[in-house]
């Protein structure tokens, strides 16, 4: 096809309208010309051509003013749907969106702890889709996020031992075989760094790196815009990380070492509390309690910290990002006050000064992360939309947030 061509150019002008509807939602056409630039003839007759194709829907009036009220148009979100699922060892919980990104449906499951989690899973699956009207067979794509990361070679969850029984096999193939339809499983740590390129404090950085630290502590780094993976899929995986424990408490742990998961599992960090005169069931509620008890609880927050950036130096030293993001349960219980803790104590370890600031996306962020990354491969096969606009990890996604 000559490169100018009428039709290359409908092309253009036809992407162009549904990148707008997506970002914007609904539009009139007055509002779509502008955005796109065609004069009235032009972009009346592309909603004409986009509505004969269902690619585009009437969506109400637009009122106001003194003069008639207009058409609005928007996506045809029934066009495809996607399934975005947060896994972890206890529970499922799943999203259902149409193409448009609204969210028709959520279901949240237990999950077994080992065995037949397979069929739980798909079982919570078929569940939503029921909710929503669907079958899992008519689903576009999955995304799946869990602690972890998927071996390329071989397609087996490696680095989980949290998720014991989704391990030995082709975990995205088998989903792929019993859901009847395509599945990505991604680690839940590098979706939250998609939303926070997306939605959060990441959309003006290229280098940046999201630390999870909780009872398995995970990170995501991403280099130029776009995902670091490694070989084998376990680039961030530093639960393992030998560190010493630079706590002042006394609390039994050998100084010398232990891994960075170890030495904040939620057994570690309840028994740190407690060293510091604070009883608590888990991590995040020793950090709350810590917070309300005032100066009190102060020197159990800096040792907290001093834990928290002695592994974070490391990826410091190695990477020297642009930003630290925190996420997670306990990042965001300590809020700005073990943030500013722990930027204080990197300071003391290594030479950049890396800034550290608490992830802004909250709530569903490795679901609304897989939401979005299904929304891409989606919008891609329906739409033809390039993969700059809609690849994770890559640039903004246009879709509205789930939450």
């Amino acid at each position: 096809m000559r490169a100018g061509s009428p039709r290359l150019l409908r092309e253009i002008n036809d992407r162009a309208a549904i990148e707008a509807l997506l970002r914007n939602g609904p539009l009139t056409r007055s509002e779509l010309e502008g955005l796109i630039g065609l004069s009235k003839p032009a972009t009346a007759q592309l909603l004409t051509r986009l509505e004969a194709g269902d690619s585009v829907v009437r969506n109400g009036l637009r009122g106001g003013g003194r003069g008639p009220r207009a058409q609005l148009w928007s996506v045809n979100g029934a066009l495809a749907h996607i399934a975005a699922v947060d896994l972890t060892p206890e529970t499922v919980d799943i999203a259902i969106a149409d193409i448009s990104g609204a969210v028709l449906t959520e279901h949240k499951a237990p999950m077994p702890a080992k065995h037949d989690v397979l069929e739980a899973f798909v079982s919570a699956v078929g569940k939503a889709c029921w909710q929503a009207g669907l079958s899992a067979d008519q689903l576009l794509h999955v995304v799946v996020g869990c602690p972890g990361a998927v071996n390329p070679a071989n397609g087996e969850l490696a680095y989980a031992p949290h998720l014991p029984g989704w391990s030995g096999f082709d975990m995205p193939g088998r989903l792929r075989a019993q859901l009847a339809t395509s599945v990505s499983v991604e680690n839940d740590v590098n979706l939250v760094a998609l939303e926070e390129m997306v939605a959060g404090r990441a959309t003006e950085v290229s280098d940046f790196v999201v630390i999870w630290p909780a009872d398995l502590v995970g990170a995501a780094v991403v280099v130029n815009g776009s995902l670091l993976r490694g070989a084998s899929g376990g680039a961030g995986e530093i639960d393992g990380l030998m560190i010493p424990d630079r706590a002042a408490a006394d609390t039994d742990t050998d100084r010398s070492g232990g891994t960075f998961g170890e030495l904040l599992s939620n057994t570690s960090i309840c028994k740190l509390a407690r060293a510091h005169g604070l009883t608590a069931r888990n991590g995040h509620s020793a950090v709350r309690k810590a917070l309300a008890a005032g100066p009190a609880g102060r020197e159990f927050m800096v040792d907290l910290a001093k834990r928290i950036a002695t592994g974070v130096a490391s990826v410091v030293a190695v990477l020297d990002p642009e930003l630290i993001l925190l996420s997670g349960d306990i990042a965001q219980a300590g809020g700005t006050t073990l943030n500013d803790l722990v930027a204080a104590e990197l300071r003391q370890l290594v030479v950049p000064r890396t800034p550290i600031q608490l992830a802004l996306v909250t709530g569903k962020p490795v679901r609304s992360g897989a939401l979005h990354s299904a929304l891409a491969v989606a919008r891609e096969q329906v739409f033809g939309l390039p993969a700059a606009t809609t690849a994770p990890f890559r640039g903004p996604v246009v879709a509205g947030s789930p939450r």
